[in-house]
């Protein structure tokens, strides 16, 4: 046998690739089903025939190159999934920033002025219930046992507040929460 010269296989390889790149590029677009990520494959394709050892016997260049090159791009799908899609992203940057809307800021503030004037308008104790049930969570049980009343009244003055509150500010309660009937019903 002859001997090798240093760098042949991949001279070989470089060799066919670019006499039979159309070829391969259609080979690819049907094995892949996008000529873009052909000519991608194809392109790292020949970036990595460097590392092809010398050692090795090629016997059909052309299908040891289409071989690497779908390697090349499932390697790339397999990244590709473990990465935000590009929709993801598109959707990430979408974000609307709603508080830097000086309409919404002053409308939000008009809200909180009229559930404060409304809240004021209401007796201490049903204030109270309101605040304890609302903002801390706590049940009508848990309520009336701090304020040393029955479970009816803590429920009777929620109802109240909750019914002055959406009168002052012009809301109407969902009907689990005693709201009226609307005509169409």
């Amino acid at each position: 046998m002859g001997k090798r010269v240093i760098g042949d296989n991949r001279a070989r390889l470089s060799r066919e690739l670019v006499e039979n790149y159309e070829r391969l590029v259609g080979s690819l677009t049907r094995s892949l089903g996008s000529t873009d990520i052909a000519y991608d494959a194809l392109h790292e394709t020949f970036l990595r025939l460097d590392r092809v050892s010398d050692a090795d016997t090629i016997r059909n260049p052309v299908d040891y190159i289409f071989r690497i090159a779908l390697n090349v791009a499932k390697d790339g799908w397999r990244a590709q999934s473990r990465r935000a899609g590009t929709s993801d992203v598109d959707e990430l940057l979408d974000i609307r920033d709603d508080m830097a809307d000086p309409a919404r800021i002053v409308e939000a503030r008009s809200e909180i002025a009229a559930v404060k004037r409304a809240l004021t308008e209401l007796p201490a104790r049903t204030r109270e219930v309101l605040y304890h049930i609302s903002v801390e969570g706590r049940t009508s049980q848990q309520v009336a046992a701090q304020l040393d009343i029955s479970v009816r009244t803590v429920e009777s003055d929620l109802k109240l507040a909750l019914h002055h509150c959406a009168d002052r500010l012009d809301y109407t309660l969902p009907r689990r929460l005693g709201g009226r009937r609307s005509r169409a019903w």
